[in-house]
């Protein structure tokens, strides 16, 4: 609760307050000190406007005044004492509280003997009387007890809130691998009737039309793709993840279809976390298929550096994007970007300044879920 705004509520429960203290206190012994006890008396009490912003130095405010109008003959309970004791509890300053009302135990028979007006048996009953403790431990128990309801009832916020996410997460898998399946179905069965057609045309010593030809590396291709995209989708629950190890795989692969693809690592290898490891060789495994589907690229790079606290990747391409020509963002980098922001870090993809596409992402090495 420390650091809330000041509520019209807190301004009405300190004006009550202060105008309680006076009341009680103006009909007592007058002395010429009834100005200074009047002042602190009305200090108190409207100090509370603060107690959500500042409980503990409104804490002891009140705690002074006490001691201070009791010193100089004001008999007036510690209302305004009181109703701090709550609001420092409820914010979760328990210690500071238990310690600030043992001093005032200590504190009021002192200030009750330096007023004059009891000798050492009647401060100590005074003190009691003024301190009200069975309404001190009261004042503590309420907050205690209402904060510790709050917390309760943001932690089942905080859990409804994980389980809608990841349910709707589950759903999205779910969608996604059946989309998958029903695709990867229907063109398969596309391709084998293209390759039937193919070879029945070559057996018949036909001419097979470019067009089917093309349907039938189409077909083969959109299988390739399907299957291992849904691969990537089934991966957290039928197959050993895939992570930086594999990022060497990837790379030869790239080199086999004709693309001049390096690997780089710098740093040392720390203990990266397991959702890291996956995000790297999601980030290179995409960046390398886009640059041999889109790019019209000679040349790739692939650099990963292992630092204390981030580890970065960086790919590379000498492809036909310039600057000033921002492509428009398709599945596979809205992937990346959601992936790289779930851990905490950033993602940069644009065209680079010589000619062709940079993707690099900086992921924090601390622990991810």
């Amino acid at each position: 609760m420390s650091g809330g705004r000041i509520s019209v509520g807190d301004g009405v429960v300190a004006v009550g307050v202060t105008a309680a203290l006076l009341v009680t206190g103006l009909p007592g012994p007058r002395s010429d000190l009834d100005l200074l006890g009047c002042a602190l008396l009305a200090a108190g009490g409207l100090a509370l406007v603060a107690r959500r912003r500042a409980p503990v130095s409104v804490l002891a405010v009140t705690g002074s005044c006490v001691v201070a109008y009791q010193a100089i003959g004001f008999d007036v309970p510690a209302v305004a004492y009181l109703f701090a004791v709550y609001t420092a509890v409820r914010a979760g300053h328990r210690a500071i509280t238990a310690a600030a009302s043992a001093a005032m135990l200590v504190a009021l028979p002192l200030a009750a003997l330096a007023s004059g007006l009891h000798d050492a048996g009647e401060a100590f009953a005074q003190s009691r009387s003024a301190l009200e403790i069975a309404w001190l431990i009261a004042a503590g128990a309420a907050g205690e007890a209402l904060r510790q309801a709050e917390q309760r009832a943001d932690e089942a916020e905080r859990n409804r809130e994980e389980t809608a996410r990841h349910r709707a997460a589950e759903e999205r898998l779910r969608i996604a691998r059946e989309l998958h399946d029903s695709l990867t179905h229907q063109i398969s069965i596309i391709k084998v009737q293209a390759e039937v057609a193919v070879h029945v045309a070559r057996k018949r010593g036909e001419r097979v039309p470019e067009a089917l030809l093309a349907i039938q590396e189409a077909g083969r291709e959109a299988t390739r793709e399907l299957r291992a995209t849904l691969e990537a989708l089934r991966d957290d629950d039928t197959a050993a993840p895939r992570g930086l190890e594999d990022v060497p795989e990837l790379v030869e692969r790239a080199r086999s279809i004709g693309l001049d693809a390096t690997l780089t690592i710098e740093g040392r290898r720390h203990d990266v976390p397991a959702a890291v490891d996956r995000t790297v060789y999601r980030i290179v495994q995409e960046s390398l298929t886009n640059i041999a589907r889109h790019a019209d690229a000679a040349t790739a790079s692939v650099l990963i550096d292992c630092r204390p606290n981030t580890l970065v990747v960086r790919v590379d391409d000498d492809g036909k994007a310039a600057p000033g020509i921002a492509p428009a963002p398709g599945v596979g980098l809205l992937g990346m970007r959601e992936r790289v922001t779930a851990l905490g870090g950033r993602l940069r993809a644009e065209p680079r300044g010589e000619g062709g596409f940079t993707v690099q992402a900086e992921l924090p090495m601390s622990r991810t879920p």
